[in-house]
């Protein structure tokens, strides 16, 4: 693709605008930065960008600037139901998101995995497999690097594995293919920006939109709304942990296989997996067909998921004070993701839930309080909608920040409970990210750990 002169709006100034904005400068582009904030919030990235030779607008979207590219690429963040890009599309102005561009200039080949939960760690599981079989791997996407940073050190040889959400896949166009596309699960999640299950699926589903006869798709067997998308076009693999597929991955008699054209390869035992709770056998299972059909050896998945560290933020054993046992899962931002954390324990849990409501039905949480819960304490915006929600399924307690839930949580826990923060929201009405409440949880861990070893 020819980017040299081409007028090239880019929208937000995020990382992956500002990556957007030098990559297209780099190869001659008319780039032009427009971002709803001001000088004082986005100052530093402003500057570079302007050093780099694109016009930046700041404090709001120019409509008549979005009538006059050639291509708009907005940020994962940016909406695409904002009138000015409603109203760029409507004039015929292609509206692009990162990884499509991206795709469009990577080489070697793309491997790319989406689901409501679990796509971090297969991704940087199927990354780290392919690795230790001896292959040249990039990793990025929405997992933290933007696919567009990567271009650069691509090659022929090169397997790059991408981890990609559904606020990137509703803008790709007919250039992001992946050799291999993975869907993990759908379940309610972004509703806040999709409105509707509908939408957010059919996202999802664009993962495959491209796919051709001798690509791969690989499903969730066991996930309704992921099974319900399986697209007739590429290959079709399967992935379950309740029973045996045809072709794919599946659990036979504790062990995992690989199925095709008649025929099972065992991969590794179930025991193989040091990561806790069954969903992260589903996301074995989803890695392991995925390195398959990347052509990499049996003997090199199991040696490779037995040396798998987990993934930071996603049920992480932080430490264990006074008999007490603390995990972060602050990765566990919707309510199907917490159900499966809280399900990784058999009970004498006490759960920290709270943020800010993408739009969940934590109603879906009281069984499994009621089950393995001795106190449910909430923090963030959302707060009185899970308080209700819950309706008495477990004693609750309104702590209104973490550091007062983690205090309190070591007040009430006796030896042999377990501390989950499992919230079930986004984070932003508190934190930066999901990775900063997980950093800040484990320092508030830290501290009481050092508090107790010092005999306060």
């Amino acid at each position: 693709m020819e980017l040299k002169d081409k007028r090239v709006l880019v929208v937000g100034l995020e990382r992956t605008g500002l990556e957007t904005a030098l990559f297209c400068l780099a190869r001659g582009a008319r780039v032009t930065a427009s971002e709803r904030r001001g000088e004082d919030a986005v100052g530093e990235t402003a500057r570079r960008v302007r050093e780099a030779g694109a016009s930046v607008e700041l404090g709001g979207h120019l409509p008549a600037t979005f009538l006059e590219q050639d291509l708009i690429v907005p940020s994962p963040g940016v909406p695409l139901g904002i009138e000015p890009l409603a109203a760029a599309r409507a004039r015929g102005i292609p509206v692009w998101s990162e990884i499509e561009l991206a795709s469009r200039f990577l080489r070697g080949r793309l491997l790319a995995i989406t689901g409501s939960n679990g796509k971090t760690t297969t991704t940087l599981l199927a990354a780290h497999i392919l690795r230790q079989a001896g292959r040249k791997v990039l990793v990025g996407g929405n997992v933290g690097t933007p696919l567009i940073s990567l271009v650069q050190q691509s090659d022929e040889d090169t397997i790059t594995v991408a981890e990609v959400s559904s606020f990137q896949l509703e803008a790709i166009a007919d250039g992001f293919r992946p050799g291999v596309a993975a869907l993990l699960n759908v379940t309610p999640d972004h509703l806040d920006r999709h409105v509707s299950m509908e939408t957010y699926s059919l996202a999802k589903a664009r993962i495959f939109q491209n796919q051709q006869p001798d690509d791969a798709a690989v499903v969730n067997a066991d996930d309704p709304g992921a099974a319900a998308l399986m697209p007739e076009r590429p290959r079709q693999f399967r992935f379950s942990r309740r029973e045996a597929v045809d072709a794919g991955a599946c659990l036979d008699d504790g062990r995992l296989v690989f199925r095709s054209a008649g025929h099972a390869v065992g991969l590794l035992h179930r025991a193989d997996i040091l990561l806790p709770g069954e969903h992260n056998v589903e996301n074995v299972l989803a890695a392991a067909c995925i390195a398959v059909l990347a052509g990499v050896a049996p003997e090199a998945i199991r040696e490779a998921v037995r040396g798998f560290p987990g993934v930071e933020h996603r049920l992480e054993f932080v430490a264990r004070i006074a008999g007490v046992s603390y995990y972060n899962d602050s990765k566990a931002t919707n309510v199907d993701a917490a159900l499966k954390s809280i399900a990784a324990f058999r009970g004498n849990l006490l759960v920290i839930l709270g943020g800010k409501d993408k739009g969940g039905d934590f109603s879906l949480l009281s069984a499994p309080l009621a089950e393995r819960a001795r106190l449910v304490l909430l923090i963030g915006a959302a707060a009185p909608k899970i308080a209700g929600q819950l309706g008495g399924a477990a004693p609750v307690e309104s702590a209104g920040t973490l550091e007062r839930a983690v205090e309190r949580a070591f007040e009430r826990a006796r030896p042999g409970d377990t501390v989950l923060l499992a919230p079930a929201c986004a984070s932003f009405d508190q934190f930066r990210d999901y990775e900063d409440r997980g950093r800040v949880f484990k320092g508030l861990v830290r501290r009481i750990e050092n508090r107790v070893a010092a005999g306060g």
